[in-house]
């Protein structure tokens, strides 16, 4: 979490598991309550598709009093990208390079040591363009594996020649 106005809430997301992956059929992630049936996002999804941090999501609430994400309100124009880190296992270190690496380029991001995995915020003010071109560099190098949880037109336009 890093935005720290109005109060936080867990949103929870059924996720569709194919192969065992991912290995939770739901997600939760923290949001800003707008108070008006809506969240913000205030953390990048390790497994939901569709989604990034920033968007506006309308909830549900249950019985229980557990929101439930329905559909995105407002897109925020970030966009998601997962990385299976493959250097050194996916060790502490390997995942904090990359995210040191990223960060260079205007993304913000985080590892997990389970699945050896970095999820990264890409922001539409980052040079999309360089963030492509490392992304497609760590691929062909086997630094990592790399999957678009969440993209932008903006994104799939920047050039990565």
């Amino acid at each position: 979490m890093t935005d720290v106005e109005g109060p936080h809430v867990k949103v929870h997301f059924w996720l569709e598991v194919e192969d065992d992956w991912p290995p939770a059929a739901v997600e939760s992630l923290w949001a800003v309550d707008l108070g008006d049936g809506t969240v913000r996002l205030d953390n990048t999804p390790w497994f939901v598709r569709g989604i990034a941090y920033g968007d506006v999501v309308a909830v549900e609430v249950d019985e229980e009093g557990v929101r439930w994400a329905g559909d995105v309100v407002r897109q925020s124009e970030n966009c998601t990208i997962r990385l299976i880190v493959l250097r050194d296992g996916g060790s502490t270190a390997a995942r904090q390079s990359v995210l040191n690496a990223f960060h260079g380029l205007g993304v913000d991001g985080e590892g997990i040591d389970r699945f050896g995995m970095v999820a990264l915020d890409v922001p539409p003010t980052a040079d999309l363009a360089k963030v492509r071109r490392l992304l497609s560099h760590g691929v062909a190098k086997e630094w990592w594996h790399m999957e678009e949880g969440c993209v932008t037109a903006r994104w799939r336009a920047a050039s990565v020649d």
